[in-house]
């Protein structure tokens, strides 16, 4: 059969095919969805850390000063998201996703969002600085959080597939880490509204950590930053 009249098939068959969907209460692997129209539905909090103007550095600088800010930033984040229980589903370029459930998604994931700010200050750009000292690079990265009911499939082909989440979570989460910097964690009020008092209060008094902010590009959603940080 012809490349046309196969993928015309294929395609055909795709938006003809009965849903086989399940929910899920544990982030599913690539092993437990098919390639047919088979989904896991699952309620999560997705995770965006990305790296800021990395165009502007590797237009910038050489090709291996990049490459060791991308793994640097990479390594400690996927390290971090681990370590709090979280599951990395993607590396895409300069920004990792990860996808977390549970009663304490959001306050988790919100913790490991700031742990990821400490470690960027304290560790990957002191490490930056003592192997470079006269570079003037200063590492800037943004986290973005959302929560929300997420449909997750199969995409591709045999040999070349990959999960696809559907949902408000992976997509508002991937484009709260395009806003400033300068606040290095961004989540939605729906994570904001049920975070334990741990993740949203800190300092001596104690204090909120979070400013409220209008997300104009998003039908003026209500959205929160901070540029605290959690140490460990």
């Amino acid at each position: 059969m012809a490349l046309k009249e196969d993928l015309q098939a294929e395609v055909q068959q795709i938006f003809h095919e009965q849903w086989k969907v399940r929910a899920g209460s544990t982030v599913p692997s690539e092993d437990s969805i098919t390639l047919g129209n088979d989904a896991v539905d699952i309620d999560a909090t997705v995770l965006y850390a990305d790296i800021s103007d990395s165009t502007k550095l590797v237009d910038t600088y050489k090709h291996h000063f990049s490459a060791e800010i991308y793994r640097a930033f990479l390594r400690v984040a996927a390290r971090i998201i681990r370590s709090e229980g979280g599951t990395i589903t993607a590396y895409d370029g300069d920004r990792i996703m990860a996808v977390f459930v549970g009663q304490y998604k959001n306050t988790i994931a919100v913790r490991t969002a700031l742990k990821i700010n400490w470690a960027t200050k304290n560790i990957v750009q002191p490490g930056l600085k003592a192997e470079y000292p006269n570079s003037p690079f200063v590492l800037q990265h943004t986290v973005g959080i959302d929560t929300s009911p997420l449909r997750v499939v199969q995409a591709g082909i045999r040999g070349s597939r990959d999960l696809v989440w559907i949902g408000r979570a992976a997509n508002w989460a991937a484009k709260l880490c395009a806003l400033d910097d300068a606040h290095a964690t961004w989540v939605t009020k729906a994570v904001y509204d049920v975070l334990a008092d741990e993740a949203k209060y800190g300092g001596d008094p104690r204090r909120d950590m979070w400013e409220a902010r209008t997300w104009t590009a998003m039908n003026a959603t209500p959205i929160y930053r901070s540029s605290w940080w959690w140490s460990f």
